[in-house]
């Protein structure tokens, strides 16, 4: 029954689109026809085709867009910075910039959330709003898609005294 469905409304939206003089490809999914891009030389480029962005995408922009904020020190939960600490070490091996940043990404709309460390003395609010405000600016400004919502947890301050046990990538308790 599905399957007669389907045929059904594969045929009727091609025939209808033949009759506007559009053609395109007919995607049919249980529950669902989408008409994915025009052909012909009479339809516009933008219009001919579909764009879709991988969720690596917006996590490397995001975390590179988070990182340029004055008062972020680090990205990432604790044993995620130490395996980072690792990595960098390694020859030939390049910081993750998709550390500490997870995203869900649909075809119009993204979610984002990071995990960042900031510098002792910087305002936290401040640093957390100006990590907000430049990550939507750069995910919507580089891929058009619309930022739902830039989610900042605070995991760890950098104290002054802390630059020993980062080089070693080790916390030190006292």
């Amino acid at each position: 029954m599905a399957t007669q469905e389907s045929t059904s409304k594969t045929s009727s939206t091609t025939s209808r689109g033949d009759e506007q003089g559009l053609t395109g490809a007919v995607q049919t999914v249980p529950g669902s026809t989408t008409l994915t891009g025009r052909t012909g030389a009479h339809e516009p480029a933008a219009t001919r085709g579909k764009t879709s962005i991988a969720d690596v995408v917006v996590v490397k922009i995001a975390g590179t867009a988070a990182r340029e904020i004055p008062g972020v020190h680090d990205m990432g939960g604790g044993l995620s910075r130490t395996i980072g600490a690792v990595r960098d070490r390694v020859p030939g091996g390049r910081p993750n910039v998709g550390r500490g940043v997870k995203v869900e990404v649909g075809e119009r709309q993204t979610a984002i959330d990071l995990d960042i460390v900031v510098e002792y003395g910087v305002p936290i609010t401040d640093v957390a709003h100006d990590v907000r405000e430049n990550v939507i600016a750069a995910v919507e400004r580089i891929t058009g898609l619309e930022v739902v919502e830039v989610n900042v947890a605070v995991n760890d301050v950098r104290l002054p005294d802390d630059d020993s046990a980062d080089s070693a990538g080790e916390t030190r308790v006292e």
